[in-house]
């Protein structure tokens, strides 16, 4: 059995961690509420445009936007991957990068190959590891996201996709469900189609004024930057969620231990006393 001293030490330490587990948890508590904030307000916008785009998909304009043309072969697959730039928030990152690992090495399997696009730092150096072919990436996107800091990456792989270097562009990040589920979640962004949202009722079109060309070229870029700027926000507030959770889970656990070391040290303790009683009682009756 340790000592008391070198449980006392244990003690301490242990009562440290747990200090910081609870700071970082409601510091995690603050943040996950602006970032579900942020990510409520994007919903709605996201799931309109994308309609939009999804309705454009069946119309017959003049103009066929290169986002809208579906190659005959697929051979190579562009792939943006969403994680934190932190870690200690349980198995958020690592799911969402077991999702991408299978799902390209089941592209491999099929002779595709794969470009990479990294948001967030453990995207970015997970995918180095891998030797991953790394086409761009951002880091240090801070608590709040911004498009003009994302928008270097996206356009990358969206000029990769225009100029047929890749036939196909997913995005891989975690939905959020509520404060305890969060999801990893695989959606192919180009081509668009609008055959998961269903075709429009009837025979129709839309009237552009002036042009196709201005209108539906803006109206494709928004759709793409929307959706993954989106997906961003969702990711972050999965994040903070899965952060609380698991920052709480720490320091229950650590009051939990800290609880079984004081047994321990009062165990050890009264060992001691014991055995100091008992070599008294037995001097004194040696001298008798």
């Amino acid at each position: 059995m340790a000592g008391s001293k070198e449980i006392r030490t244990k003690i301490k330490s242990v009562e440290n961690t747990r200090k910081i587990t609870k700071a970082m948890e409601m510091v995690a508590a603050s943040k996950m509420r602006k970032a579900q904030d942020r990510m409520r307000a994007s919903r709605p916008y996201a799931e309109k445009i994308r309609n939009v785009a999804a309705h454009l998909s069946f119309a017959n304009p003049e103009y066929k936007h290169a986002f809208l043309i579906k190659r005959d072969v697929v051979k190579n697959i562009g792939l943006i991957v969403v994680s934190s730039d932190k870690g200690l928030c349980g198995g958020l990152n690592t799911n969402v990068l077991r999702l991408s690992v299978n799902q390209m090495k089941s592209w491999e399997a099929e002779g595709k190959k794969i470009a990479v696009s990294a948001i967030g730092n453990k995207a970015f150096g997970f995918m180095n590891r891998v030797s991953a072919d790394v086409k761009s990436h951002i880091v240090g996107i801070g608590d709040v996201p911004h498009l003009e800091n994302l928008i270097g990456t996206i356009k990358v792989m969206l000029d990769a996709y225009t100029n047929g270097e890749i036939d196909q562009l997913y995005i891989c990040y975690t939905k959020f469900i509520n404060t305890m589920k969060q999801e990893p979640n695989l959606e192919m962004l180009l081509p668009l189609s609008g055959e998961k949202l269903g075709s429009p009722n009837g025979s129709w079109d839309y009237i552009y004024e002036p042009e196709a060309q201005p209108v539906v070229d803006q109206l494709m870029m928004r759709y793409v930057e929307s959706l993954i700027y989106n997906a961003v926000a969702e990711n972050m507030a999965s994040e903070q969620s899965s952060r609380m959770v698991a920052m709480k889970s720490a320091s229950d656990n650590a009051k939990n231990v800290i609880g079984e070391l004081k047994l321990v040290y009062n165990k050890a303790r009264q060992a001691a006393i014991t055995k100091e009683i008992s070599e008294i009682v037995g001097g004194a009756a040696a001298v008798a």
